[in-house]
């Protein structure tokens, strides 16, 4: 199963904000930013800062995408 933060960069197209501007208000790495911009696994620290600092919950910021089979 996939993860997809397509979510998460709308939110931000939303809010008016850049992915660095994400970056400095949570608090987390550029590394982090580099894993959620590759669709890559996160820790929940990690999403818990994002959800934080945009004020939603998770599921506004991320999907689970099955896998075809």
């Amino acid at each position: 199963m996939a993860v997809s933060y397509k979510k998460l960069w709308k939110l931000l197209i939303d809010k008016d904000m850049k992915k660095s501007d994400l970056e400095r208000r949570s608090g987390i790495t550029h590394y982090a930013l580099g894993q959620l911009s590759q669709g890559k696994d996160v820790s929940t620290e990690v999403l818990g800062k994002i959800c934080e600092t945009l004020g939603c919950s998770i599921d506004d910021i991320m999907e689970f995408i099955p896998d075809d089979e």
